[in-house]
């Protein structure tokens, strides 16, 4: 038991000792994720087709650009989105029913489009842009990559799953170099495809 409990400490101190590299990490997928860019829809009740816009940061993290899109095809250049707003004025992330887009139409938004919904106000807060992401992914990767701009914490639920499996990933890693298994610095090659696939089974046939 007391073996358990020696691998249980060391076990969790090596995480709070791996936490702040992967992090960093998860920081830097989200900022790259922000750079890309994401496609939103405007909610409008009048409208019988939403109509699209698209959102990316600047490579050097400074400017958030934005604009209408005509289709979902193709990614859209810094230079074709119209708006921006240095990252500079922005005050705040909210999310939820404290967005202003969501306050607008109390009561009329169901449970789903507020787990989507987030704002950043920017200036001296008058201003808004409002967000309704199209998944909750998206919704995590946006706010906690605002959050980053701002020098906030991460809070979402994508993020900490995804830390507890890198965490996990490493620590068994780590493991594996106490045991002396020797973990190679590239992957191993690709086998070559099979000569036929007869070995599938057909689900075609089976149906029939």
């Amino acid at each position: 038991q007391n073996d358990s409990r020696f691998q249980s400490s060391q076990n969790h101190e090596l995480k709070e000792r791996l936490k702040p590299e992967l992090l960093e990490l998860i920081r830097q997928q989200r900022l790259n994720r922000l750079c890309h860019g994401t496609l939103f829809r405007k909610i409008s009740s009048r409208r019988r087709q939403d109509k699209l816009w698209y959102c990316r940061l600047s490579p050097n993290h400074k400017v958030l650009h934005y604009g209408d899109v005509e289709g979902e095809k193709e990614t859209p250049s810094i230079e074709a989105l119209q708006e921006k707003i240095p990252v500079a004025d922005i005050k705040n992330v909210v999310t939820g029913k404290d967005c202003p887009h969501m306050k607008e139409n109390k009561g009329k938004q169901t449970k789903e489009v507020l787990d989507l919904a987030f704002s950043i106000t920017y200036d001296v807060e008058e201003y808004s842009l409002n967000f309704i992401a199209s998944s909750r992914t998206d919704f995590c990767l946006w706010t906690d990559g605002l959050n980053v701009l701002l020098g906030k914490e991460m809070s979402s639920e994508s993020m900490r799953s995804e830390l507890e499996i890198l965490l996990s990933m490493e620590i068994k890693l780590r493991l594996l170099d106490l045991e002396n298994v020797p973990i190679p610095d590239t992957a191993p090659p690709i086998p070559k495809p099979p000569s036929n696939f007869n070995f599938c089974y057909d689900f075609s046939q089976a149906e029939q």
